[in-house]
């Protein structure tokens, strides 16, 4: 399910496919369906960014609506959980029309980790939380993180090393949004040979599709 949902969020950044919807992916009162939209986080919404994205309906606000409510985190959450909870609350007051109830408020997420986790650590979370590279999300945590760009560099490397695909591209997703990245790093011919590598992994798909129509990169 969590593949399907992402090979259409990556068709649709793409231009390719039908026109997206999800609701037609991921189904109102579908347990599998809620739990996979809890997964992607903000990339289930990501082509409602897009300037001539398709509008969404009010069956999406609905699915996305009851996710929301399965699945919030809770007071033992992991740092990333919270996070990827907050950018899906991010991106629906974002991207979703608010129809007659307000979207939740979203919860607070500490940014801590960013200054204190060595450089492999941090890169894995930041690979965790790429959904919230989508323009306009999570601006603080975007900040924070530019002040480490050399070592999410170096953690791009390393995964390509290591040949975690998955880690690479949500790593250089978060690279392309950010602004003075070492032009030695090679990011653009990195992520189109990560995508190349990663064997069709849909979730890779989306994140190198998304550098590319949000940010220009990976082309």
């Amino acid at each position: 399910m969590i593949a399907d949902a992402a090979t259409g969020v990556a068709l649709a950044l793409r231009g390719e496919g039908d026109l997206y919807a999800l609701s037609r992916i991921l189904r109102q009162g579908d347990a599998v369906s809620l739990a996979a939209l809890r997964v992607l986080g903000a990339d289930a919404l990501a082509p409602y960014a897009l300037d001539n994205g398709v509008c969404p309906g009010g069956d999406d606000e609905k699915v996305v609506r009851e996710a929301l409510a399965a699945y919030p985190p809770g007071a033992d959450a992991s740092e990333v959980s919270v996070w990827t909870y907050r950018g899906l609350v991010e991106a629906s007051h974002s991207f979703l029309p608010g129809g007659a109830e307000p979207w939740p408020q979203p919860p607070q997420a500490g940014a801590g980790w960013v200054r204190a986790d060595p450089w492999p650590k941090l890169a894995h979370r930041a690979s965790q939380l790429a959904a919230l590279a989508l323009p306009g999300l999570a601006p603080g945590l975007a900040e924070e993180l530019t002040a480490r760009t050399d070592d999410l560099a170096r953690g791009f490397v390393r995964a390509v090393r290591r040949r975690d695909w998955l880690q690479a591209a949500g790593v250089g997703r978060w690279l392309a949004r950010l602004p003075e990245v070492p032009q030695s790093l090679g990011l653009d011919a990195g992520l189109a040979f990560v995508r190349q590598m990663s064997g069709g992994d849909a979730r890779v798909a989306v994140q190198v599709a998304a550098a590319r129509r949000f940010y220009g990169r990976g082309w």
